[in-house]
């Protein structure tokens, strides 16, 4: 007979609860080997002894075409991206006629990967980056991406505009998007070039893209310093950060967010407007939305309106019609330009107002003080005078009654 099996949690003759191994961990086993301290995520570095397959058996290469203006530089620092790829087997040419980099694999290359790593340093290089810099790109810790921001803004003007909110004034935000992230950002034409960790890259990715769709960097860097700084407490390793997180409003709202947010407002005011005047009729004198004037009616007349003058016939009226090409374009072009002028002058007083002075009372003179004081003087001088002559006029008034008494006594 098989023995009976024990429930989860039943307790044995020594009253100690038997714990129940789950059925899809009953074939693991304890590793005494894999200990806290080790890091799984650690990349050893790849050296000779682990390529145990020996050279390769076909070749690899890849190609980069430069701009003109890079020429001369590439000329110039070829000699130490030569130094840099020559450890790791890699063999590299400069073709100044046909203006491209090509990188290749040899019978020295014992990485299988770093044909990737050169592609990338050339990619760099044709973008822009500095040769001492690019070289950073073969370790393995360091990656980079080309992010194309061309063709997602059509207008150029604000295309420009947008591409330098990345770069900021003086820099000053491109370095602060470095500082939080550990990478090297670089504005160069209609790409941006990023080095740095793979998660980092993610993150000035989302920042560029953003900016071009009229998201400005700062509300990403924000959000950036707040997890760097919830990063610091373990407490809050396990938690989610999104009640610390910033939630910024849309700015720019459709006509039915617009059309829901004045029915909100009309009604917050009503229920207002009923709570100040209250059930019993208090507060009547609240102000109450005056009715529309209806619109008077119009008088039937059989005959149509009048038909309205085109543009062509306003612009014979004007003799516009009548200008040649060349005269058209300079007649537009002068009100483009007094439109400007006009624009530009008041733009200038704007600023100018900030730069006015404020209007400051100039301390008052010795004779000045003397002045005001003898003034003062001369005021309570009247105003005593006044008074003394009221109370006389008081004093007669009530003199005048006794004096009438007296006389009609001595007539008795």
């Amino acid at each position: 007979m098989a023995p009976k099996k024990r429930s989860e949690g039943e307790m044995d003759v020594e009253g100690e609860v038997e714990v129940v191994q789950s059925k899809n961990k009953r074939h693991r086993k304890d590793k005494p080997w894999d200990t806290d301290d080790i890091d799984q995520w650690h990349v050893a570095p790849f050296t000779p002894t682990d390529n145990a397959a020996g050279a390769f058996t076909e070749e690899s290469s890849f190609a980069t075409l430069f701009p003109k203006y890079r020429e001369k530089y590439l000329r110039e620092a070829w000699g130490a991206v030569t130094r840099a790829l020559e450890p790791h087997g890699i063999a590299c040419s400069l073709d100044l006629i046909h203006g491209s980099m090509s990188v290749r694999t040899t019978r020295k290359t014992y990485d299988p990967y770093i044909i990737v790593k050169a592609r990338d340093m050339i990619k760099l290089l044709a973008r822009g980056v500095a040769a001492g810099q690019a070289v950073k790109i073969l370790d393995d810790a360091v990656a980079c991406d080309i992010i194309k921001i061309g063709n997602l803004v059509r207008n150029k003007e604000r295309f420009v505009k947008r591409r330098q909110r990345i770069i900021g004034p003086d820099g000053s935000t491109l370095k602060a998007i470095e500082l939080l992230t550990g990478c090297y950002i670089l504005v160069q034409g209609n790409t941006v070039s990023v080095m740095g960790p793979f998660k980092a890259l993610k993150e000035v990715r989302r920042i560029v893209l953003d900016c071009m769709k009229n998201i400005h960097p700062i509300y990403r860097i924000k959000e950036l310093m707040i997890r760097r700084e919830l990063a610091k407490d373990p407490k809050l390793a396990n938690e989610s950060w999104d009640r610390f997180l910033p939630q910024f409003r849309k700015r720019h709202l459709t006509s039915a967010e617009k059309s829901a947010k004045k029915r909100e407002t009309a009604e917050v005011k009503s229920q207002s407007r009923q709570a100040v005047a209250g059930p019993s009729g208090v507060g009547e004198a609240v102000e109450q939305e005056k009715p529309k004037d209806k619109p008077k009616k119009k008088v039937y007349t059989p005959f149509p309106p009048a038909q309205l003058p085109s543009k062509i016939d306003l612009q014979i009226e004007s003799g516009e019609y009548f200008l040649k090409p060349r005269e058209k374009e300079a007649r537009e072009a002068a009100k483009r330009k007094q439109k400007q002028n006009e624009t530009t002058a008041l733009r200038q007083a704007e600023r100018a107002e900030a730069f006015v002075a404020p209007v400051e009372e100039a301390e008052a003179t010795v004779d000045e003080k003397r002045r005001r004081r003898k003034q003062r003087e001369m005021e309570m001088d009247a105003v005593g005078k006044s008074e003394e002559g009221r109370e006389a006029r008081k004093k007669k008034k009530k003199s005048k009654p006794s004096e009438d008494a007296d006389e009609a006594m001595d007539e008795d």
